[in-house]
């Protein structure tokens, strides 16, 4: 009863509303407000500040800039290799394994349709069909810069609007299809083992959503799907370089086309990682 409350109140709430007013706020540089959300978000989460390149909320410009904040060098171990896949963010896993024909798990008892989470693009989903995928969580105390898992070029990005659901536990156990309905962005790169997809999901609170190629991710005006197509522009990101950001918190789903990955028998659901850990080998022919 208590989660169908929840899960109601949820409905309820102006969701965009409340993650644009967010991101102004989140944005503001008055010193005394912006240092006092710092460090009341600071003490409340326990954000490890001693890995932070800065540790002071002074050398922040905003909130925003603190939450986007970039690490230390050589805090996390990028062993660049191109027989493994690397965790692109520091999070826990929330699922991983292999689709089934076009299903992925959510939660237990709760599965999702790859078509739609690919903004029901039957011809980029069947080349998914069967595949591998991993839901990778980012909680508000963690760094929040999503890196390359293995080298690729970018041939092709869909920003799919959506609703802006909160992803976490409680979320994912009791919302249907929440990955699958709340706003996402989706990149599509050509690998040496073929087609990855890494997909940035938005939640309540996110105030948006951030490219190292195209900046700050802005929705249409009218709600609509936006796909770019960069076959001829040769981006192309190394294992390890910087992909983007959420401005606040949210989840990364990675997907691999069949018989690509095999995931490592140690990555399995709620275990922590780090931006650079090994999630999975390469299989190779």
């Amino acid at each position: 009863m208590l989660n169908y409350l929840k899960i109601l109140i949820l409905h309820c709430l102006p969701q965009h509303k409340l993650s644009k007013l967010i991101h102004r706020l989140s944005r503001i540089e008055f010193k005394p407000f912006k240092n006092m959300l710092i460090n009341t978000f600071i003490r409340i989460y326990n954000v490890d500040m001693r890995i932070a390149e800065y540790q002071n909320s002074n050398d922040y410009d905003s909130f925003n800039s603190f939450f986007t904040r970039k690490l230390k060098k050589n805090t996390r171990k990028w062993e660049i290799n191109n027989h493994l896949v690397l965790s692109p963010v520091d999070g826990q896993i929330s699922q991983i394994g292999n689709i089934n024909n076009h299903r992925l798990i959510q939660a237990k008892r709760k599965k999702y349709n790859l078509e739609q989470l690919l903004g029901n693009d039957k011809n980029l989903a069947h080349e998914f069909k069967n595949g591998s995928f991993a839901t990778l969580y980012l909680s508000p105390r963690d760094y929040h810069r999503i890196h390359m898992p293995v080298t690729g070029r970018l041939i092709k990005s869909i920003y799919i609007p959506g609703d802006l659901f909160p992803v976490n536990n409680s979320s994912v156990n009791n919302i249907d299809k929440l990955f699958s309905r709340n706003e996402r962005f989706v990149s599509i790169f050509i690998t040496d083992i073929g087609l990855m997809a890494q997909i940035m999901v938005g939640a309540i609170f996110v105030g948006s959503m951030e490219t190292v190629w195209s900046g700050e991710i802005i929705p249409s005006k009218k709600g609509e799907k936006i796909i770019n197509d960069y076959k001829e522009n040769n981006i192309k990101l190394v294992q390890g370089d910087e992909f983007g950001h959420f401005n606040m918190g949210s989840t990364v789903i990675l997907l691999f086309q069949k018989n690509k990955i095999a995931w490592l028998s140690d990555k399995i659901k709620n275990v922590s990682i780090n931006s650079g850990q090994s999630l999975g080998n390469i299989k190779i022919k």
